[in-house]
């Protein structure tokens, strides 16, 4: 009987040692396609291929304060992107998703936040003749839009309606390196050398306002978005020199806190909680060799 039972026995375990020789390699082949979207593998030839023609240009990275598990948004940087939010941006773009008294996170007091508010008009509902009433904002009112609607957007801005600014260092790709570089990099008109070439080249007809501006960090390197920055565009409170490399530098962190207003929060917190692991863990160790102390080796 023992003689019959053993030989099913040595093949189950034959049959499942040899079934689990190949787990590593099973394991291996599930860790590379998880990671690995499909068609874009590491050694497949479109990983290697070209961007397609007119993607956007790889946006140069910049030395933000607020990347890295310990960066931080420096609030004087933000109060002075958001002057050029109010200033340059704010008459295209939108905030829709962002409370005047969210602008106290900032370094404002309520005072203060109550006096920007007061700067801005918001609607108020019609008179009695149907006109449009505005009233001065307070704390609990969302920044208002620049126009009523999409299709007054799309009049003012030759058919291109501008995207609501409140999470676009989140949904743009790229972040706040491309939104930056999309700023201050506008390619200015070729213009071809005196006496060559054609007098149809000596003299190329101009190019068309919808035809957009010339920027390789935008889809098809032309945006409907003139150059909304120049030198001196905004006085600054704190004395800071304001040039246009400034300027989209300031305004481009004040939107990067915009769209994570809580990072600061959060980075804090979890340096908290990686203090108070490692302390727990010192404590265990301690605990473990106190109970195990009378236990010879």
């Amino acid at each position: 009987m023992k003689a019959r039972m053993s030989f099913p026995v040595r093949s189950f375990a034959a049959v499942r040692w040899h079934g689990l020789r190949w787990l590593p390699r099973v394991a291996l082949g599930v860790l590379v396609s998880s990671v690995t979207p499909v068609g874009h593998g590491a050694f497949t030839p479109s990983a290697l291929a070209a961007p397609p023609p007119g993607a956007p240009a790889h946006a140069p990275a910049q030395n933000w304060s607020f990347n890295g598990p310990l960066g931080h948004f420096d609030l004087g940087a933000v109060q002075r992107g958001y002057a050029v939010f109010a200033g340059v941006c704010a008459s295209c773009h939108s905030l829709t998703q962002v409370h005047f008294s969210d602008l106290g996170d900032m370094g404002l007091s309520p005072e203060q936040v109550t006096a920007l508010a007061a700067s801005w008009q918001v609607a108020a509902g019609r008179d009695a003749e149907g006109h449009l009433k505005h009233r001065k904002a307070t704390p609990d009112d969302a920044l208002p839009r620049p126009y009523a609607d999409l299709d007054a957007a799309r009049a003012a801005n030759r058919g291109a309606v501008p995207p609501d600014l409140s999470r676009i260092t989140q949904v743009y790709p790229g972040g706040p390196d491309r939104v930056y570089a999309l700023l201050t990099g506008y390619v200015p008109a070729k213009v071809p050398a005196s006496g060559a070439g054609t007098d149809a080249e000596r003299h190329p007809a101009p190019t068309p306002p919808e035809a957009g501006f010339a920027n390789p960090y935008a889809i098809g390197h032309r945006t409907a978005m003139p150059p909304p920055l120049r030198d001196h565009a905004v006085l600054y409170a704190d004395g800071t020199q304001p040039t246009a490399q400034q300027e989209a530098r300031d305004v481009t962190t004040f939107l990067a806190w915009i769209s994570n207003p809580h990072a600061d929060d959060k980075r804090r917190l979890g340096v908290g909680v990686v203090l108070y692991l490692c302390f727990l863990a010192c404590l265990l160790v301690i605990l473990k060799r106190r109970i195990w102390s009378h236990v010879s080796k």
